[in-house]
């Protein structure tokens, strides 16, 4: 099988701006707002500005997004979700049939093909999902629930994109659209995908808070939010301090000041929405006629929810939520490489001896624990100092950093190891790094 190959740094395609300052140097335009996870992510050359509120995902967020995917997808098929895919151009006879091509407004990115039949960028799916469920003309109630999901761009017209992956016209988005036999099934299937997104969350580190919401242009009658609390979130929380209630503040009346069950005084907090989940009924299954056969052979319409997840916006919103000032933290799960290793210094005295012998610890690692050979980075910029290196490495956030300093020369070796999220420093033999290491999860 050969020795896997190691991944270099200076051959990553990521330009770091990691001394740039400035707001010019991060796509904005002059005076505009810029928050953490969007000036992170342009100085680490995470995202790369293409146009008012487009990006181009360079690859270690495109690896991040890959594993967070992979999440997403142990989550819904735990609750029963098979993943397809459906076409970003929907037929605007299909919007004007639900209401939603006028209801929409200038948010829908419309466009008309060579013979003038009209389409839209697909937003999101509902009434092309529900088309495709009605066309199953037998559909049988043994068949129910069904629960149909995908991962795809999706396009919004923003007025005003901002805050990088946060607010941008153009994203990735986990959409489940789930079809039921009863009111009663639909709302057990809504509580279902509620704890997977909870499941989600958890396993990721987020501190979230799952709100009541308003249906907007959706529609339905019940609606939650899944927030994370971070002063740039666009959304206004209350929440009661002992975690009886929790809404978005345009869902409450002015009067609406202290928990409905406790009696304690809301507080008032910003959050980012990183997912929403809606109860629908038969809003789309009415129009679209998507129907199944009762146990009696009757024609009776679906019960639908739907549900959606920011895939980007999570990135950019645990980013933003867990970072430093200066320094990006990962969710660990998804840090697009788990190690970094920094050999000695060019010119150093520990320089040979040090290199050839992290160069083994990387090997016999890639060996030790296959899931890490391609998550393992070398930063062979030996130009630069060791404390800069880390510098830089702490600033990308990779949660592990091996270094071969001073003690590399002694006998047995022994290596530095820099626990990013905990900023703990071990010393440690290669078996120690190996040992630590093997406890490290990716998807």
């Amino acid at each position: 099988a050969g020795r896997a190959k190691r991944l270099l740094l200076s051959r990553l395609f990521q330009p770091l701006n990691l001394q740039a300052g400035g707001e010019a140097a991060w796509g904005g335009r002059a005076g505009e707002p810029i928050c953490r996870s969007q000036k992170l992510m342009l100085q680490g050359g995470l995202i790369h500005p293409a146009g008012p509120g487009c990006y181009c995902y360079m690859p270690p967020t495109v690896r991040a997004m890959e594993k967070l995917v992979k999440v997403m997808d142990e989550e819904m098929q735990a609750v029963g979700g098979q993943k397809l895919n459906m076409p970003s151009l929907s037929s605007a006879e299909l919007w004007r049939a639900s209401g939603r091509w006028d209801q929409m407004g200038p948010e829908l990115f419309r466009l008309a093909d060579r013979h003038s039949k009209e389409y839209c960028l697909g937003p999101t799916h509902e009434e092309a999902v529900t088309e495709l469920v009605a066309a199953q003309s037998n559909l049988s109630y043994k068949q129910l629930p069904l629960r149909l999901y995908q991962v795809t761009r999706k396009f919004r017209d923003e007025p005003k994109p901002r805050f990088g992956l946060l607010r941008s016209r153009e994203f990735y988005m986990k959409d489940m659209y789930t079809f039921d036999a009863s009111e009663e099934a639909a709302r057990q299937t809504y509580d279902l995908v509620c704890d997977a997104y909870r499941s989600l969350f958890d396993r990721l580190g987020l501190p979230f808070v799952k709100v009541r919401a308003a249906t907007g242009s959706i529609g339905g009658t019940m609606s939650h939010e899944f927030q994370l609390p971070a002063a740039v979130g666009e959304d206004r929380l209350a929440v009661c301090p002992d975690g009886h209630f929790a809404a978005n503040v345009e869902t409450l009346n002015r009067e609406q000041t202290s928990c409905p069950t406790c009696g304690e005084k809301l507080t008032q907090t910003r959050g980012i929405e990183v997912g929403h989940t809606f109860y629908l009924g038969t809003k789309y299954s009415s129009v679209s006629n998507a129907i199944f056969y009762s146990p009696d052979n009757k024609p009776q319409l679906a019960e639908m929810g739907c549900y959606g997840l920011g895939v980007t916006r999570i990135l950019a919103a645990s980013i933003e939520v867990l970072s430093t000032e200066d320094s990006i933290r990962w969710p660990s799960l998804i840090a697009p490489y788990q190690l970094c290793f920094i050999p000695p210094k060019r010119g150093s005295k520990e320089e040979e001896e040090g290199a050839a012998l992290l160069e083994r610890v990387y090997d016999d690692l890639a060996e030790a624990l296959p899931h890490l050979a391609g998550d393992s980075v070398l930063d062979d910029r030996t130009q630069l100092t060791i404390g800069k290196r880390l510098k830089d490495a702490n600033k990308l956030g990779y949660p592990y950093v091996v270094v071969a300093g001073k003690k590399v020369c002694e006998d047995p070796p022994v290596f530095e190891v820099w626990n990013q999220n905990t900023s703990e420093v071990l010393f440690l033999t290669k078996e120690g790094v190996i040992e630590l290491l093997s406890k490290v999860q990716v998807p």
